[in-house]
């Protein structure tokens, strides 16, 4: 069962990566950094690349992204830089992504020569979460000379990276490496401790940290309210994937994953949680997976490539279909009741992944004082300093602060918030000097 999860995409040989950076236009106005969240410099480490300075693209890439060998997989690409590449007007952009991923698998396989450290002088910051917001701050204060303890509450740090993608687009043990490399800034994980359980963000000010940072996502996913909602067998599409990726962590057994093989499948939502959930699970053994999304192919909200390889792979879609009710016996689920364009369906199901969305946990926000929320549940912030809550010293970013996001989208807001952490943190010092 494990090797259905093979990663998917295959990188590049170094004659291959070389002879596709050569591809580069280098354009007097790129608009692939244009279409970057990051601004990464592209043509820069391209332009490297090509000349076979792996290290000296590594540099350029250090300079704005924490975690490379991620975004160059999990990325929407197509939308961003490579959408906005010139030779895209042929159909055939520069394949940045794949070169990015070349450029950081290629650093960390040879481990070459890391930069050099600031000593860590400049204060101490509590980072609550290790998702991609999470890592983002803490590499990049830990670059600048801060001291950068990072709480997670999981066994292992990486959040959504870790226990929300599945390992056929983002295999684990790349994960693992991209937090070695910020380790290896200086940075310290605590991992295993809940924030607001074992200690509150009111009691990190005030015994030793300077700033906090909340990056601790969106844990609360969004339900259906319809009859037949709660039976047993009908559940979400988060828990599915997390509890796959523990069982292929070894974590759990087989029998704890909410999918029995040669199982029905119904995933309600398209978007790339939808593809995700729908595509694991026949990856894990479903007989059948449907998606139900309420309108058109050309509106679903996952990902093209996501679409296309989901289709590829049998994964059917029932368009403009709405799920009305989850019909059960003895509390549990055998059909679904559905509007589609000719009329209602009641179609048997062994079970129903539900992908709508989420939205944040209330559990940090609750045990600490003076953070404010909006009245969808989202952390309130200041752009001055930017990301700082209602709570003087603590900040917030990525999807606690925002509907959920992508992972590029969580580190651009985490990179601003960095900045006015630093900012804050330096104003407190000189104040009190």
């Amino acid at each position: 069962m494990k090797n259905n999860f093979a990663e998917i995409n295959v990188s590049f040989t170094t004659q291959e990566a070389i002879d596709e950076a050569k591809r580069c236009l280098n354009c007097k106005n790129p608009l692939c950094m244009q279409g970057c969240p990051i601004e990464h410099n592209i043509p820069g480490f391209i332009n490297q690349l090509s000349m076979g300075n792996i290290g000296a693209a590594m540099q350029i890439i250090n300079e704005k992204s924490n975690l490379p060998a991620i975004c160059g997989r999990v990325c929407p690409h197509e939308k961003q830089c490579e959408g906005h590449c010139i030779l895209n007007k042929r159909n055939n952009p520069v394949k940045v992504g794949k070169l990015e991923r070349f450029i950081a698998d290629f650093d960390s396989n040879m481990n070459l020569i890391k930069e050099r450290l600031k000593p860590k002088t400049r204060g101490k910051v509590a980072v609550v979460g290790s998702g991609p917001a999470g890592l983002t701050v803490a590499g990049d204060l830990a670059r600048e000379g801060f001291n950068v303890m990072v709480f997670e509450g999981q066994k292992e740090p990486g959040g959504v990276l870790m226990y929300g993608i599945p390992e056929y687009r983002l295999p684990k043990d790349i994960v693992r490496r991209e937090i070695k490399k910020i380790e290896a800034l200086g940075v310290t994980f605590v991992n295993d401790f809940l924030v607001g359980e074992k200690m509150t963000v009111d009691q990190m000010l005030e015994r030793e940290f300077d700033a906090v940072f909340i990056g601790s996502g969106t844990s609360v996913p969004k339900t259906l309210d319809i009859p037949g909602i709660t039976l047993y067998r009908v559940s979400q599409s988060s828990y599915f994937l997390r509890m796959v990726n523990l069982y292929n962590n070894g974590d759990i057994s087989r029998i704890a994953v909410p999918l029995i093989e040669g199982e029905n499948i119904a995933v309600i939502g398209a978007g790339n949680v939808a593809m995700d959930a729908a595509r694991t699970a026949l990856r894990m053994g479903a007989k059948s997976v449907s998606v139900i999304y309420r309108g058109v192919e050309e509106e679903i909200p996952a990902l093209k490539t996501e679409y296309n390889e989901a289709v590829e792979e049998g994964v059917q879609f029932l368009w403009q279909s709405r799920t009305v009710e989850c019909i059960g016996e003895n509390n549990t689920l055998k059909a679904i009741r559905v509007e589609t364009p000719e009329g209602e369906k009641i179609i048997p199901m062994d079970r129903v992944f539900i992908s709508i969305g989420s939205k944040p946990a209330n559990r940090i926000v609750s045990t600490s004082l003076g953070i404010e929320v909006n009245e969808n549940g989202y952390v309130i912030t200041k752009d001055y300093p930017y990301g700082m809550t209602t709570r003087k010293g603590v900040f917030a970013g990525g999807d606690v602060v925002h509907t959920p996001q992508t992972v590029v989208l969580a580190m651009r807001e985490a990179k601003q918030v960095a900045k006015g952490i630093a900012q804050y943190v330096d104003a407190v010092k000189l104040l009190n000097s």
